[in-house]
């Protein structure tokens, strides 16, 4: 009987010797099993301190699969961010960024929600000596490293308005790929006297310290901004039947993976120093600079509203008004996990 070889059955022909070839090659991505379907899908910056809470929540208290990636609030839209240290693109249920960010990108995108505070960071200006740096007002005409239209930037700016100085007033650094002191080389730069000072956050920081030794000389204001890394969603997504109460048991885990934070840091290092392939030594000497509150703190919005005024004007668009700035703002899925 003559066979005839039908479209299916090349396909299936074709399935057949690419599963065979991969397993001769013993490569893994035809074998890799598929996320479940209700995975929680979770981005943020793996590099930063930050992020510790939520590590350890899908780690350890989280009862349903989750995942952790790489990436910022853009995730939320499936779309890549703009910040050369967040550049991965994927699609997200929830993702971490600071509010700087979420006052940027809900301009675009209006849906975006904050729902509660994973983190706050406090930031500082480290500095050399040797520069002739010994107050604020000594930055003036100094090269200062920072991360453009992020948190680390508006700081830096706030920073020397309370010296009467602005951003024109030094001459500014950028750390991203193309500039000639990208992150990764910044304490490289500082031993070679090509930085003058510089923000970000850590542990960079505490390895620029580390590495100048006697010659670092650091400000910051203890009692100042804070950086509210928050953990973000979308009105969408939390209108979502079967994704909300997804969500809300992970705020729950969130809040308990908090205070162990708080109370037992070391149980969360072993974490973030995987994440983001940190020397635990650096971790633990830089973990001074955060705090982690376990809730939705309020002072968020008021925060918010005076930095808008510094990111407007990188649109050119005006300030938001306080009512705006609020509905950024959603405690409901925080008040239901404590709820239940």
């Amino acid at each position: 009987m003559l066979h005839t070889t039908t479209p299916a059955d090349a396909r299936r022909r074709s399935l057949c010797l690419a599963l065979t070839a991969a397993a001769a090659a013993g490569t893994g991505p035809l074998f890799a099993a598929e996320p479940p379907a209700n995975e929680l899908k979770i981005y943020g910056n793996l590099s930063t301190l930050e992020l510790a809470p939520v590590l350890l929540a899908v780690d350890r208290l989280y009862k349903a699969p989750a995942r952790v990636q790489h990436g910022g609030i853009t995730s939320l839209y499936g779309q890549p961010g703009d910040l050369p240290n967040l550049v991965a693109l994927g699609m997200s249920d929830l993702a971490t960024n600071s509010e700087t960010q979420g006052l940027r990108y809900s301009v675009q995108h209006p849906g975006l929600r904050i729902i509660f505070t994973v983190s706050e960071g406090l930031y500082r200006i480290v500095a050399r000596r040797s520069a002739g740096i010994r107050t604020l007002a000594d930055l003036k005409g100094k090269r200062v490293g920072t991360q453009p239209r992020t948190s680390s930037a508006y700081y830096l700016d706030r920073m020397l308005r309370r010296v009467g100085l602005t951003e024109a007033d030094v001459k500014t650094v950028p750390f991203v790929a193309a500039s000639p002191v990208p992150l990764s080389q910044m304490t490289g730069a500082f031993l070679k006297g090509e930085l003058d000072a510089a923000t970000i956050w850590e542990p960079e920081m505490q390895r620029a310290q580390d590495a100048l030794g006697a010659d670092a000389i650091e400000f910051y204001e203890p009692d100042g901004y804070r950086e509210q890394f928050c953990l973000y969603s979308t009105d969408e997504k939390l209108k979502d039947p079967q994704l909300r109460p997804r969500i809300v048991a992970f705020l729950r885990a969130l809040v308990q993976a908090s205070e162990i934070v708080r109370s037992k840091p070391q149980e969360a290092w072993p974490l973030v120093v995987k994440a983001g392939k940190h020397d635990a030594a650096i971790v633990e000497r830089s973990w001074r600079h955060h705090s982690y509150p376990g809730t939705l703190l309020t002072k968020v919005v008021e925060m918010m509203v005076e930095e808008d005024v510094w990111v407007a004007k990188e649109t050119g668009r005006a300030p938001r008004s306080r009512r705006e700035i609020e509905t950024l703002v959603d405690p409901l899925p925080l008040q239901e996990a404590l709820r239940g």
